[in-house]
């Protein structure tokens, strides 16, 4: 296990049973690469009438990466982006300079599963004060290969001829990976500073370490890990070039610069980020 570390984030009850498990940040890691922020949201079964409600809330300097395994949610922002983002689906939307965003259950709400993950990706110094965008990628343009019981599907980067539409600002590589039955498969990425596998669901040994459903395995420079699983499992692996420097993240601003995050503060008191058109409420600075 040299080089490597098994990480076992513990679940947090939001609310109405929504559990999400913070995988990164943590003491062992501050960040896999650009990869500052790892959610995994649900599996939750809401009851009809009820669902996911996060009120427009602001981000600096960063890129959310949502998607989803079950499920459905409502991505509303300040440059007036209405759009419901499904199972297969990534959104990438750009904070840059800044961004205010709400996410929630689609109307009528009936009920239902919810499930996915959510990253916040490190932006580049230079690029931290870009403009603020939003990109949905479709399932069906997200390229997948299936064989041996595996299913490859690439969110972002590329692993071998299989490259992903989706522009990001430095190198990385995002996967989900569907194993169907019993196997071993390795996976040769580029020559990255960090990755990771996180299994969501079954279990996995890679490179020979135990990994069970909610854990995350660091795996260090370079790797091309080896996982063999015994039963149904989805995991992802991920990574790519580490931050150009230190980053600071207070709640959901992320900086090269620490009197940048204490403006973001000050504008996003003074409502001056931005709105969500049609919303009213928000989250204030905790």
């Amino acid at each position: 296990m040299a080089g490597m570390t098994l990480i076992k984030p513990k679940p947090r009850d939001l609310g109405d049973g929504f559990v999400v498990r913070r995988a990164l940040p943590v003491l062992e890691a501050r960040h896999v690469g650009p990869f500052i922020f790892l959610d995994e949201m649900g599996p939750v079964t809401f009851a009809p009438g009820q669902g996911l409600d996060v009120r427009p809330h602001p981000h600096i300097g960063l890129a959310t990466v949502t998607y989803l395994f079950d499920g459905a949610i409502e991505h509303r922002d300040s440059l007036g982006t209405v759009l419901v983002i499904r199972p297969g689906d990534v959104n990438w939307m750009t904070a840059g300079r800044g961004i205010v965003h709400s996410e929630r259950s689609p109307q009528p709400r009936n009920g239902g599963a919810l499930h996915g993950i959510q990253f916040w990706v490190a932006l580049p110094a230079a690029d931290e004060e870009a403009a603020p965008a939003f990109i949905h990628t479709p399932a069906r343009d997200l390229p997948m290969r299936e064989a041996e019981g595996l299913r490859v599907r690439v969110i972002c980067g590329a692993l071998g001829a299989l490259v992903s539409p989706v522009a990001t600002f430095a190198p990385m590589i995002y996967l989900d990976l569907g194993f169907d039955s019993a196997g071993e498969h390795r996976f040769a990425t580029a020559a990255y500073d960090e990755q990771a596998v996180y299994v969501v669901s079954g279990a996995a040994r890679v490179d020979g370490v135990a990994v069970a459903a909610g854990e995350l395995l660091l795996l260090g420079a370079n790797a091309a890990p080896t996982m063999i699983v015994r039963e149904p499992t989805r995991a992802i692996l991920f990574g790519g070039q580490a931050p150009d420097g230190p980053r600071k993240l207070v709640w959901n601003f992320v900086s090269s610069r620490p009197e940048r995050i204490e403006q973001a503060k000050a504008d996003w008191a003074g409502q001056t980020m931005g709105r969500v058109p049609g919303e009213t409420e928000f989250i204030p600075f905790p």
